[in-house]
């Protein structure tokens, strides 16, 4: 059986991910390039390994 969700449901998820948090404020886009820079240092390292 399927089951049915209420506005007032979804309505407290949201305030739920909505809520401030005490963390530091974070910009998705550094998050993203730090990322890929450390993906990218691996990949260095293991080619560099693999000439040693």
């Amino acid at each position: 059986m399927a089951t049915l969700y209420s506005p007032q449901n979804q309505a407290g998820v949201m305030s739920f991910y909505d809520a401030p948090t005490k963390g530091p404020k974070i910009n998705p886009k550094l998050v993203l390039v730090a990322v890929m820079v450390f993906a990218v240092v691996i990949l260095i390292l293991d080619h560099v390994s693999y000439l040693a």
